[in-house]
């Protein structure tokens, strides 16, 4: 009798205990199912204005105009998905809305009562500044676009010349819209590529410097309509703190490119000394360092380049498969590299802007001595030396050696 008692007593917590089991992981379920269900608070697509593009200008009365290029669903079935413009019966791809307001967020809530979507920044890669903007400081619209979640850190900023909406109602003929223009330029690294975070890091920096790429519309060929210009990339932008101070040229931008080790996809074209004719080739690779240097208290940098380029057309008599020849071709680079770097330096020290960030460089290494001059570093970089060395190669001359369309008594070898 005692024993059937006491299994009876064990089957009943085995019993017992698989059934608070049981009701735990129920209730466990129950309470996660909130969780992953994931729908209560979505947002569908279709309820979003896509802000692909925006550009900000300043208007009078102390205010500013917000332009936000706007994707349209519908274009993609209606076919308006091979390009921007409606000249073979495509639609357009976006639509280009603007609100003027004391500040971003002003104008934000005023143009959101003018669309049926709500605006959604996460998709937008390009924000242009208006040059008048640009001039007179840029630091309050930088808060909002670094401030709210949605904009991209990653996404691409310009200075326009003049105005920069008209940038977002072009409509290329080659692109769907021309914040992909502008973005797909920066890609080849046609001018400089300057992200959001790259220009906030930038501005609050030692050197509290900065630049930016400058766009304008290259106008519509004959027989295109006026909307149909092209955006493109003119030079750089020099900003101290916030506010633009000059522009440097192309060709001084690209030696910016070499000092920041961006030079990727353009081609060189130089004239060697005594000759007729020019060699165009592209620098197939670059090795750039930028050694801080203080000697006997004068403070100084070192610029070391290596490069090595492919002759893509010799337009000269020489003969590049002759050492001398080479020689010479090779000196013509190498100056012609040097002059483009001095020249992007000398604007930066006309303009006491540290676009360089060598402030930070120096600080890094002689961490005393800047302190002590951290308060007129401009002054210093201004009447900095610079020391350029480059070492230049041409390592492949194309598929053939001797120019073409000569004889061999007209080619040379120097």
């Amino acid at each position: 009798m005692n024993n059937s008692w006491r299994q009876t007593r064990i089957l009943w917590k085995v019993k017992r205990r698989h059934f608070t089991k049981s009701v735990l992981l129920l209730l466990g379920i129950c309470g996660a199912a909130p969780f992953l269900s994931g729908c209560w608070d979505r947002t569908e697509i279709t309820d979003l204005a896509i802000v692909t593009a925006a550009a900000i200008d300043k208007k009078d009365s102390n205010q500013i105009e917000l332009s936000v290029q706007v994707f349209i669903p519908s274009s993609i079935s209606s076919g308006g998905g091979q390009g921007g413009t409606s000249q073979e019966g495509g639609g357009v791809t976006t639509l280009v809305r603007s609100e003027k307001g004391s500040n971003i967020s002003d104008a934000l809530s005023k143009l959101q009562s003018k669309l049926p979507r709500k605006i959604f920044w996460g998709h937008c890669k390009v924000f242009v500044f208006g040059e008048k903007l640009a001039k007179e400081g840029i630091q309050e619209q930088l808060d909002f676009l670094l401030r709210h979640p949605q904009p991209r850190e990653k996404a691409n900023m310009y200075v326009s010349k003049g105005k920069a909406k008209p940038i977002l109602e072009s409509l290329p003929p080659l692109e769907n819209y021309s914040g992909e223009v502008l973005r797909e330029l920066s890609d080849l690294h046609i001018g400089m590529l300057v992200t959001l975070q790259d220009l906030d890091e930038m501005l609050t920096g030692k050197p509290q410097a900065a630049a930016l790429p400058v766009v304008k519309i290259l106008p519509p060929g004959k027989g295109q309509k006026k909307l149909q210009g092209i955006p493109y990339i003119v030079g750089t932008a020099v900003l101290k703190k916030d506010k633009m101070t000059g522009t440097m040229t192309e060709k001084e931008t690209r030696g910016l490119l070499w000092l920041r080790d961006e030079m990727e996809s353009y081609t060189v074209t130089f004239q060697p000394k005594g000759v007729k004719g020019e060699i165009s080739l592209n620098p197939v690779t670059a090795q750039v360092k930028i050694i801080p240097q203080i000697i006997n208290e004068k403070w100084k940098v070192l610029v070391k380049v290596k490069t090595e380029g492919a002759v893509i057309q010799n337009g000269t008599n020489l003969n590049l498969s002759s050492p001398k020849s080479l020689k010479a071709a090779e000196r013509a680079y190498q100056k012609d590299i040097e002059k483009r770097i001095e020249m992007a330096f000398l604007h930066t020290q006309d303009k006491k802007a540290d676009i360089l960030g060598l402030g930070k460089d120096f600080y890094r290494k002689y961490p005393k001595q800047f302190n002590q001059i951290e308060n007129h570093w401009n002054d210093i970089f201004a009447k900095m030396e610079v020391e350029i060395d480059v070492v230049a190669h041409i390592r492949r001359q194309g598929y053939i050696n001797k120019p073409a369309g000569l004889s061999e008594n007209e080619v040379k070898d120097k």
